[in-house]
């Protein structure tokens, strides 16, 4: 008999149908839907025993009809769902007891749903073991969460820690933390990275200074996934935002240092963004920024530049140099707002919008001057108070501005003039830190307190303009880093006229003292990869082009090989061509020869057809006139240009150009009576036909011309260099069996077309034949045997 039949079959009081109209639509629902809930059978039993007071049956019968009702008391299911919670006590005991029970059953792409109830319970259950398998069933409630489950996860432990305040976070939370340290799926430890970082500002300030920075240091030195010390970088930098232990400090700045000379870039790169910028922000709070952090940057490069007389380690170098590049905003922040002028600065009147390209662009909104400060409308109010101090008040009692000027700056500038200045990536790496120096604090300090220095040093006049004068700092790499550093930050037309005049009188006094010109090439490798300074180094050049000493004119002759590649061929053609040719036309010989590299960077970098023409023209006027017959200087750059843009040039110009000209010179060289000239010529061959011998060869120019060409050079080198001899004959063994391989593959080639041709009948019937045999073994090993 269903419940619904059962109550009706008793006769109640008007009273009692009222109570028991609820439960009666209950049971109708049931009957309808076709399903049982087992927690109302106990209501059941209530009102049956409630109503059997009109009727006489006895307590066995009644016991025994009530055995019908199927409930399931024995099970631990059965017994949750017969004991209904009446308290939130009992609802949070029930809710511990039940969620383990059904965590494993819930599908994985679903379990997030449940992390809701599983940090109620945990937060409100009174029992600490079973908050603690809670929170173990939270961090472990997925496999390998992704992005989307760690956010859920880390938004539930924030609200946890919320709710139940730094002691409760410190005993219950961090442990399932350390639990997962080193968890075998990286997505595990991730999740405990960033918890680290989400929770610090619900710690207790000692554990956060403590355990917390001690579990993210061993992370970051042990963790081996990028992803992973990503996270304990962004976490590490939430850590500096909120310790307040100045006893970490050194901790700290060892763990900027760490997390630098990381191998991934994608670690260096949150360092920069989020952990200097909070370390930064802690030491401004400190008052240690320029007094300490800036100093040790600055004195590990010394020491590295101090140790480097063997090699500099350029990756230390870097390092420290990078840090000092992303505290420039913080610096310039802490000398405006140590200004004279910051009680003064107003939020309210007319405020200009500060200029978009007034500050370079920030890594990160923690790299950013305004955030720093506060806000752009108070970043804006002193930078006007502070363009004003510089123009008209000046710097006196400015201590930290004057800390910049009379300490920073010199030792800066000390230490250009130490690097070498041959390391291209030393110099890109100043420049770029002057630049965005130069730009951070403005065009009014860059013209009077930077360029002042920097000119002091360099001493370049009038006066001294024809003799280096002992000037040998115009050699360093601090002439580089000015002109590319200093004067390029802005690009208004007296900074351009600056730009010019320095390379110009730079290559003049270089030039004309016969000194090293590492710093001038220096200058146009950095500037030449940037198009926008194509035509100003253009007019650099014309100005040497046209100078009236020939070691100038030699000077810019070898410079426009430094930036002809990446020159559009409309400018190659317009500008730099004619003025190669006007150097070719004066009567000096070593100005025409210093213009060679830069004729075969163009026949290695552009199509045009008739400026390539043209170049073709003059090189071989160089190879073919009388009156350069006997320059062995010519040959020579000749010789070398060949050997370095040959592989790369146009085959056809490689062919029948260089590989021709470079067997004329091979054989006039076996008749140089100069023993001395003789090693160079063949010297500068093997160094040639090396790097050729790489490139695909038709097998005419390989016969006629390569081949003979390296039999000639074999033969000076058998009286001059035994060793080269070797590997030349090497080479021609190597080239020779080539050329056989090739007419054999060609005779190969012809008969295999003619006997597919004639034996395609033949093939077709033994394809068949093999398809109408079985697979066995037997049978396909029967086939190959012979007829006895």
């Amino acid at each position: 008999m269903c419940g619904w039949s059962l109550l009706n079959s008793f006769h109640l009081g008007k009273k009692t149908c009222i109570r028991l109209n609820t439960l009666k639509i209950f049971f109708k629902m049931t009957a309808e839907n076709k399903y049982v809930m087992p927690v109302k059978c106990d209501i059941v039993v209530s009102v049956l025993c409630y109503c059997r007071c009109s009727r006489t049956l006895s307590p066995a019968f009644q016991q025994a009809l009530l055995s019908f009702c199927r409930m399931c008391s024995d099970s631990r299911l059965g017994a949750e769902v017969s004991r209904i919670a009446d308290s939130e006590e009992s609802v949070m005991l029930m809710l511990g007891r039940c969620l383990p029970h059904i965590v494993p059953n819930v599908l994985l792409a679903k379990r997030e749903e449940l992390i809701p109830l599983i940090l109620c319970t945990a937060c409100l259950h009174p029992q600490p073991k079973e908050r603690d398998q809670l929170l173990h069933i939270l961090f472990n409630l997925i496999k390998r969460p992704d992005d989307e489950q760690r956010q859920m996860i880390l938004t539930g432990c924030v609200a946890f820690a919320r709710h139940v305040g730094p002691t409760r976070v410190e005993a219950e939370l961090l442990p399932q933390c350390w639990e997962q340290i080193n968890h075998k799926y990286p997505e595990r430890r991730l999740l405990v990275a960033e918890s680290c970082g989400a929770l610090a500002p619900y710690l207790p300030k000692e554990i956060r200074s403590s355990l917390v920075l001690s579990m993210l240091q061993q992370m970051l030195t042990e963790d081996k996934a990028d992803m992973v010390r990503e996270a304990v970088v962004k976490s590490l930098a939430i850590i500096m935002g909120y310790i307040d232990d100045p006893d970490k400090y050194s901790q700290g700045f060892e763990l900027m240092l760490l997390s630098l000379g990381d191998p991934s870039e994608r670690v260096v790169s949150a360092v920069h963004q989020v952990f200097i910028p909070a370390f930064a922000a802690w030491t401004t709070e400190l008052g240690s920024l320029h007094t300490a952090l800036i100093p040790a940057l600055l004195a590990r490069i010394e020491k590295l530049l101090t140790q480097g007389e063997h090699g500099l380690d350029e990756h230390k170098l870097h390092i420290f140099l990078s840090a000092l590049q992303s505290l420039i905003p913080p610096l310039f922040a802490v000398v405006l707002q140590n200004a004279p002028f910051t009680s003064r600065a107003k939020l309210h009147g007319d405020i200009p919008a500060i200029e978009v390209t007034r500050f370079p662009r920030p890594a990160s909104p923690l790299q950013d001057v305004a955030t720093i400060i506060g806000s752009r409308e108070m970043l804006s109010a002193l930078l006007l108070l502070y363009d004003h101090q510089l123009e008209h008040e000046g710097t006196t009692g400015w201590e930290s501005l004057l800390w910049v000027v009379n300490q920073l700056l010199p030792q800066l500038i000390d230490i250009v003039g130490r690097i070498n200045v041959t390391s291209t990536t030393c110099v890109h790496e100043f420049s770029r830190f002057f630049w965005r120096f130069c730009r951070t604090f403005g065009k009014i300090f860059t013209n009077t307190k930077v360029k002042p220095q920097f000119q002091e040093i360099l001493r370049l006049s009038e006066e001294n303009v024809d003799a280096l004068a002992g000037n040998g700092i115009l050699t360093k790499a601090t002439v580089p880093i000015y002109a590319t550093g200093v004067l390029t930050c802005y690009n208004q037309e007296e900074d351009r006229k600056l730009l010019v005049g320095f390379l110009e009188d730079v290559m003049t006094t270089l030039s004309l003292s016969h000194a090293p010109l590492d710093s001038l090439k220096a200058s146009f490798v950095e500037l030449g990869a940037n198009p926008v300074y194509h035509e100003m180094l253009l007019t650099v050049l014309w100005y040497g082009v046209v100078h009236t000493s020939a070691l100038v004119r030699c000077t810019a002759a070898r410079m426009f090989e430094l930036v002809l590649r990446g020159m559009s061929e409309a400018l190659v053609d317009r500008r730099a061509a004619p003025a190669l040719i006007t150097l070719c036309s004066g009567p000096e010989f070593s100005v025409r020869i210093s213009t060679i590299p830069a004729f075969g960077t163009i026949m290695e970098t552009v199509t045009q057809k008739e400026l390539l023409e043209r170049v073709k023209m003059q090189l071989a006027s160089f190879l073919e006139d009388p009156q350069y017959q006997d320059q062995h200087s010519l040959h020579i750059e000749i010789i070398r240009t060949f050997g370095r843009v040959g592989p790369n040039a146009e085959p056809r110009f490689r062919d029948e150009f260089v590989l021709p000209h470079l067997h004329k010179l091979a054989l006039a060289n076996n008749s140089q009576a100069a023993e001395n000239k003789r090693v160079d010529i063949a010297m500068q061959l093997f160094e040639a036909y090396s790097a050729l011998s790489c490139c695909f060869i038709s097998e005419e120019v390989m016969l006629n011309h390569f081949l003979p060409g390296l039999r000639c050079l074999h033969a000076d080198m058998e009286h001059l260099s035994p060793e080269h001899e070797v590997i030349l004959s090497s080479m021609i063994k190597e080239c020779e069996i080539k050329v056989e391989n090739r007419g054999m593959s060609d005779a190969q080639g012809s008969l295999s077309i003619a006997s597919s041709l004639v034996g395609e009948d033949a093939k077709t019937k033994f394809l068949s034949k093999m398809g109408q045999l079985t697979t066995s073994g037997a049978m396909l090993a029967n086939v190959f045997q012979r007829k006895k």
